[in-house]
């Protein structure tokens, strides 16, 4: 069965991977970009923003993996606009008419919508739990594995449901005092997991979680 992963998931020193106050001036609310800085220095980054991707930087190692073998994602309402894109017919997300999936992506909202294609991206609207959102995303995967795409709070209900078979933690070395933590509600999740962490140059820590073999 394909893997369920998720990918370059910053998370402050103080264990938010989100501020507070989203708009859409500031996709992360409070934190700006200090919790994606790492991420937007890497080749990767600049590749799929079209740019010119210059050298790989330690970083890359993980950044990279974020596409590889996966063949659709899931994200939360969050993550596709700010608080109350759904009361815009007109919002298509923050990417711009070709966003960087070049898959299909189920967004999970309470306000469903038709589906949406972008260049290479179809997104799906479903109001659904994460084991169904889950088959659904496996069905257009076509055999691949799935991606948990975030935020916060949607990677915190996969994990609750023991769903995730990898996860990539991007531990970022600043501190935001208060904001969206993935982790509320998890108390010994780490058991579940093998874990593994690499320091880069940047001063990232990244943890890489492998689920162990259910009974």
């Amino acid at each position: 069965m394909s893997l369920v992963r998720v990918h370059n998931l910053a998370v402050s020193l103080d264990g938010f991977a989100t501020g507070v106050d989203q708009s859409l001036e500031s996709p992360f609310g409070h934190a700006g970009m200090r919790l994606m800085q790492w991420f937007h220095d890497t080749a990767t980054f600049r590749r799929n923003m079209g740019e010119d991707p210059g050298e790989p930087t330690p970083d890359d190692a993980f950044a990279a993996r974020w596409d590889q073998g996966v063949g659709a994602e899931i994200m939360g309402a969050g993550k596709f606009g700010p608080p109350g894109w759904e009361d815009d017919a007109s919002w298509q997300g923050w990417w711009g008419e070709e966003p960087p999936f070049h898959s299909p992506v189920v967004v999970l909202t309470h306000r469903p919508r038709p589906a949406l294609t972008l260049g290479g991206t179809t997104f799906h609207f479903l109001d659904t739990l994460p084991r169904d959102a889950l088959e659904a995303a496996r069905t257009m995967a076509d055999g691949l594995d799935v991606r948990v795409g975030g935020g916060p709070t949607t990677v915190r209900a996969f994990l609750a449901a023991d769903l995730v078979d990898l996860l990539h933690v991007a531990v970022v070395p600043v501190v935001l005092g208060r904001g969206t933590s993935p982790w509320t509600g998890l108390d010994g999740i780490e058991d579940r997991f093998v874990s593994e962490s690499v320091t880069t140059p940047s001063g990232v820590t990244h943890v890489t979680f492998t689920r162990r073999p259910r009974d």
